[in-house]
């Protein structure tokens, strides 16, 4: 019994040992980053994700997966008032069985400069922060709630949401559909929406000051805001045109072959 007893340890630890091979946490660091700092994550193969907290200081984590976790690692090029840190992987591992995902803090109450966030198969959440924020995943979803200031959100191959967000977007997916909720609107930055093969849909206040152009080739159009929705003149589509009030900034909404709608918030 005692024997068996202890063969069942015994693989209970292989198993353990097997897990924590699979998945180890190889960076954990604090950073002072007053406001107006920058930050950047990039050369990721995993997810990001960035989170407002109550806190003071930058909190970055970083998990390794993957039969081959030990090939990657991460590279720190931090100084100053900028925080940079991008995934290291070897020449020879294209086939490599390695992600590296991110996961930052950040203090909700300071305004950030978020230059570049980008995965090259992963998503990218982000919630709770205050910045210019640019996006970027190659072929993962990329998600924002509960953001103000700037925000460039962009996915070649996955969904686009911005939601409760205050300020300017930009948005825009190759393969993907785009939602898009502003609930209050800054400053008089041009916002464009699009698609090649997705819909695209935004809500805006009913306070909206904008020249609008919408557009599809082979989808429908919609929109509660004083514009006309019309047939293209030549060729297939539909556009839609118009002032809404002084006409402050310019809105594009367009998708080539899916549903565009702009209505209000």
């Amino acid at each position: 019994m005692k024997k068996v007893f202890s063969h069942v340890l015994a693989v209970i630890g292989v198993l353990v040992v097997a897990s924590a091979a699979a998945s180890a946490q190889d960076f954990n660091k604090t950073y002072q980053l007053g406001p107006g700092g920058h930050i950047n994550i990039r050369g990721v193969s995993g997810n990001i994700t960035v989170a407002g907290y109550d806190g003071g200081a930058v909190v970055v984590t970083a998990v390794r997966e993957g039969r081959d976790l030990d090939k990657v690692s991460v590279e720190d090029l931090s100084a100053g008032d900028r925080i940079e840190l991008r995934a290291k992987y070897p020449e020879q591992c294209n086939n490599c069985d390695a992600t590296l995902h991110f996961q930052i803090q950040v203090p909700r109450s300071i305004k950030y400069n978020f230059d570049k966030l980008s995965t090259a198969s992963g998503n990218i959440e982000i919630s709770a922060v205050t910045g210019v924020i640019t996006a970027k995943s190659a072929s993962g979803n990329v998600s924002l709630r509960d953001v103000s200031g700037e925000v460039n959100a962009s996915s070649a191959s996955g969904n686009v949401k911005v939601r409760n967000t205050a300020g300017v977007v930009n948005a825009r997916s190759a393969s993907g559909n785009v939602e898009v909720e502003i609930s209050q609107l800054e400053g008089s930055g041009n916002m464009e929406f699009s698609s090649a093969s997705g819909d695209v849909s935004v809500k805006a206040p009913a306070s909206l000051d904008a020249d609008i152009e919408m557009s599809s080739l082979s989808g429908a159009l919609k929109t509660d805001f004083p514009i006309q929705v019309q047939e293209r003149q030549y060729g297939p589509g539909r556009t839609a045109r118009g002032k809404v009030g002084s006409g402050l900034r310019t809105i594009k909404v367009k998708s080539v072959s899916g549903n565009v709608s702009l209505e209000r918030f």
